[in-house]
């Protein structure tokens, strides 16, 4: 497959287009009839500036024509050191969209290659991810499988 994009990882510069695209990614969860956001885009920009600026979070950007047409992001969480086993990262996948029309095309495969490369060479340990309906299928494509550790709590709210 020729693909007709360009994958890269983001900047803080990309952090205005990455907020737009956040809340087109949250507005479709709400098919049809999206109601008016409680916070403006601009919250999302400054968050996603500063957490890329000093490298907090990691991302990867899918670009054609100068547009970005999806994204993906990783939190690294630090393991603390133990004597007995390696403390190397895990890493939280997260926001993870893709614009329609650029769907099935490849290019969520490539984002999560990059992001997936990066990790291996990083020497992350693990990733983990909380996949929609939607994108489970391309999670155990890219080799995500259900896990039987993981426990989660919900706090409410």
């Amino acid at each position: 497959m020729t693909s007709d994009f360009t994958v890269r990882p983001a900047r803080p510069s990309d952090a205005r287009s990455l907020a737009a695209l956040r809340w087109r990614f949250k507005q479709e969860d709400h098919a049809g009839r999206p109601p008016e956001p409680d916070r403006p885009p601009e919250e999302a920009e400054r968050w996603i500036r500063e957490r890329l600026g000093d490298g907090r979070w990691l991302a990867w950007v899918a670009e054609r024509g100068g547009e970005l047409c999806g994204h993906v992001f990783l939190c690294p969480v630090e393991r603390m050191p133990e004597p007995y086993e390696d403390n190397a990262p895990i890493g939280y996948v997260t926001n993870f969209y893709v614009t329609p029309p650029r769907r099935n095309r490849g290019t969520g495969a490539a984002l999560l290659e990059a992001l997936k490369r990066h990790c291996r060479t990083a020497g992350f340990e693990t990733l983990i991810v909380w996949p929609s309906e939607r994108s489970d299928p391309l999670y155990r494509r890219s080799g995500f499988l259900p896990s039987e550790e993981l426990r989660e709590l919900s706090l409410g709210s």
